[in-house]
């Protein structure tokens, strides 16, 4: 069976990518490679058996869910689904109270919720590792998913350019973190009003400087894309920002990854969205389908880049 050296990982918190050295980023990296290699050839990788994970959902999700509970089938332990409706947490008992009690009943827990202060909050109070499925503010599991397929593409990612297209939403906030860390060249580019949290840019440009990278904040999509390794975006309205999607229609017309976009970039580009996708707005069916897209590989890394997560701090 696989072996794993877990010892400067086990008992921590996965809530940002901006909280681990690119050292420890290349580690889990590697874990979730040599774990996907063991999947593809029918080898079991029981590393968490008898192990459980608790898995609160108050945002609904398709990958988050399907990935997280088939990663802790395959490392031989269980996962629990807690939805908002099912556990107290959704009719008024604290965050510390629902944290504390779980941490004496599971090995770990995941949640996928609106408020990232709800996750700070959780790991506060748990003295199990908490994983960050999803905040409004940081989407650090897709990230290293996406990092994962970056390398597997393209050999490396140091020195790469990465243009994101849209809005500087929790996905942009942690591709700056995560390409920062790794010395991609980030470049976000999004419309007036909706650009990252500039308190957030400031922390990733930090890193970037630590590790060769960059991270630059862009007005003009056609300028962000020239010349890009990897293009990459998200729907314009999220869940939970229906009501603005008329609104944001407006705001981010132009912010399509299109036939154009493909053009201006590498010959080479990948196009990676982290799904799901609203063909025809944020991106064409043409380039979604075509032979840039590695779309798919991206959302399948899902599984590998949180089973190396799991295996690591749990």
């Amino acid at each position: 069976m696989i072996t794993i050296d877990h010892s400067q990982f086990k008992g921590r918190d996965f809530i940002s990518l901006h909280d681990f050295t690119q050292n420890e980023l290349k580690c889990f990296l590697d874990v979730a490679a040599e774990l996907k290699k063991e999947q593809k050839a029918g080898r079991p990788h029981p590393i968490l058996q008898g192990k459980t994970l608790g898995m609160i959902f108050t945002k609904s999700s398709t990958r988050t869910r399907v990935s997280f509970e088939v990663g802790i089938y395959q490392l031989g332990g269980q996962g629990l689904f807690l939805s908002g409706r099912d556990i107290q947490l959704g009719r008024g008992e604290t965050i510390a109270d629902t944290a504390r009690v779980l941490s004496r009943m599971v090995d770990g827990i995941m949640i996928r919720t609106f408020s990232h202060q709800e996750v700070l909050d959780l790991a506060q109070y748990a003295t199990i590792p908490i994983i960050n499925g999803l905040t409004d503010m940081l989407h650090p599991c897709q990230v290293l998913a996406d990092l994962m397929t970056i390398q597997e593409h393209k050999g490396r990612l140091a020195g790469l350019k990465l243009a994101y297209i849209g809005d500087g939403n929790n996905m942009a906030h942690s591709l700056m973190f995560g390409g920062a860390k790794m010395g991609l060249q980030v470049v976000i580019a999004s419309p007036q009003g909706y650009k990252p949290d500039p308190a957030l840019v400031a922390l990733a440009q930090e890193d970037a400087k630590a590790n060769g990278g960059s991270v630059d904040i862009l007005d003009d999509p056609l300028e962000a894309v020239k010349g890009a390794d990897v293009l990459y975006t998200d729907v314009w309205a999220s869940m939970g920002q229906e009501a603005e999607a008329g609104e944001r229609m407006k705001a981010f017309q132009g912010y399509q990854i299109n036939a154009e976009s493909l053009k201006l970039a590498h010959p080479s580009a990948i196009v990676l969205h982290c799904l799901p996708a609203h063909r025809g707005e944020e991106i064409t069916e043409e380039v979604i389908e075509g032979a840039h897209s590695v779309v798919f590989d991206e959302a399948e890394n899902r599984l590998h880049a949180q089973k190396a997560i799991m295996a690591l701090v749990m």
